[in-house]
């Protein structure tokens, strides 16, 4: 049966940040598709930059064929992606935005919701109630075109925010899933030979012919890996040595150091902590007050400029450069 011709049906989620809701749904047989997008509030057309003002939360929409996949099979991939007993939001975001919901399209599908809703809590999975809301489908706003599928276009980012975010050590714990990390021929795809060399066999790159050690414009420096934000602009100063120095960590539980005897002597390596990814090296010749000069690889980083932070999903930082 065509695309065309075959019974479609539409499913509404709310899981928290709907980048990671997209992809256990899409690898479903019979899901036609996947869009993230708001929904549930009061204003119309909403935006990234006004959604949760308006009082909408992250949604996906999903488009199935009910003659392939179930509205009880697409629950039961919803809620092993969720934690139904938090109402403050889902793990590292926070707010109502980042709440749990399903949004039902017709009455079969409200029963069966609450039939599975129902036999979750009786099974005593968690130790809280299950607080995720059952409510009819309001109008839904698809998401701008950056958001869709971030899995496919940010694969690394994507799966260390997963990590990194506590979704894949809540549910594993939970659920029992096999949620590995990056395996290291996935990373040497994505990255190129000095970035790998960089990050992975703790190499140097050349002083003074790498990317950021003159780059004086404003943003945030992240993990070429995972994006994990690690150094702002703000703290990047000349130190003369051909690579990007910085006088503190944007985010300092994101730096790691250790001891390194290498080359016969003794120094503080850094590395970012989700990714591990070998960064450089920290010295204490730096700048007051702090005192430290953090010595990186362009190679291990990526540049963030302040214009495309919100875009690129760091809108947190925005306020330092607006106090400038």
């Amino acid at each position: 049966m065509s695309v065309n011709t075959m019974t479609k049906e539409r499913a509404i989620f709310a899981g928290g940040c709907f980048w990671c809701m997209e992809k256990p749904f899409e690898e479903l047989d019979g899901v036609l598709s996947v869009t993230s997008g708001y929904s549930g509030g009061s204003n119309a057309n909403p935006t990234y930059e006004n959604y949760s003002a308006g009082g909408h939360i992250e949604v996906v929409e999903i488009i199935y064929d009910p003659a392939r996949v179930s509205y009880d099979k697409l629950l039961d991939v919803y809620w092993q992606q969720v934690n139904p007993t938090d109402p403050g939001g889902q793990f590292v975001d926070r707010g109502y935005a980042y709440s749990t919901a399903i949004f039902y399209t017709t009455a079969e599908q409200k029963r069966l919701a609450e039939e599975s809703k129902a036999k979750l809590d009786k099974r005593g999975v968690y130790d809280k109630p299950i607080v995720t809301p059952i409510e009819p489908a309001q109008t839904f706003y698809a998401a701008e075109d950056y958001h869709q599928d971030y899995y496919k276009e940010n694969p690394l980012r994507y799966k260390y925010y997963r990590r990194g975010s506590g979704r894949d050590a809540y549910l594993n714990e939970i659920w029992g899933k096999d949620r590995k990390g990056f395996s290291q021929s996935e990373i040497k795809q994505k990255l190129t030979p000095l970035q790998y060399e960089v990050t992975q066999e703790d190499g140097t790159e050349p002083a003074f012919k790498n990317e950021y050690w003159d780059n004086h414009r404003d943003g945030i420096y992240v993990d070429i890996v995972s994006g994990e934000p690690l150094y702002s602009s703000l703290d990047k100063y000349e130190s003369g040595t051909g690579w990007p120095s910085f006088s503190k960590p944007l985010v300092p539980e994101n730096i790691v150091t250790r001891e390194d005897r290498k080359l016969f002597s003794v120094r503080t390596e850094v590395r970012s902590k989700l990714a591990d990814s070998h960064l450089g090296h920290v010295f204490d010749d730096g700048p007051q007050p702090t005192g430290k000069r953090y010595c990186m690889n362009s190679a291990a980083l990526r540049f963030i400029p302040k214009e495309d932070l919100e875009k690129e999903g760091y809108a947190e930082f925005m306020a330092l450069f607006e106090m400038k």
